[in-house]
């Protein structure tokens, strides 16, 4: 057994303390796919003046879009009388927390094929959460797929 300081070992990550963590911005949109450029500018607008986010303001405004897309249309249904919600944090250590949640019934991430492999290449489905896997550093599906919390740091 090695001991604590070892480097072969690396520290296990930290999750996010709620405690510790600013709300920098919560947003709420109709599920309507014509709101969902006009959030995610507007989150971006408030990132962009943050600290520790320059060079990545292209990954998080992806990743955003994608969120927010797949919330409206799959988990709303793009039924304007529901509502999409988007949370905003930071933590100084741990980066930039990006929670999206839908009013939908859920899924399971895992049953989405993956869309690099055979006939799932030419598939219109999952290349959203492909994309945002590839550029956050952090992804969960919490509430049985109807919350994913991205993470950059």
């Amino acid at each position: 057994m090695s001991s604590p300081d070892s480097p072969e070992q690396p520290l296990p990550e930290k999750d996010f303390d709620p405690d510790q963590l600013t709300l920098i911005l919560r947003v709420t949109l109709s599920a309507d796919r014509n709101a969902v450029d006009p959030v995610v500018q507007e989150i971006m607008a408030v990132l962009r003046q943050m600290n520790g986010v320059e060079g990545k303001e292209d990954a998080i405004e992806l990743a955003l879009q994608e969120a927010l897309a797949n919330a409206v249309i799959h988990g709303a249904r793009e039924d304007p009388t529901k509502v999409v919600e988007c949370l905003v944090s930071s933590d100084q250590e741990r980066g930039i927390l990006i929670v999206v949640r839908d009013p939908g019934t859920g899924f399971a991430p895992e049953a989405i094929p993956a869309c690099t492999v055979g006939e799932n290449v030419y598939s219109n489905h999952g290349r959203g959460i492909f994309l945002i896997n590839q550029l956050m550093d952090k992804v969960e599906f919490r509430k049985n797929g109807t919350e994913i919390r991205m993470v950059k740091r």
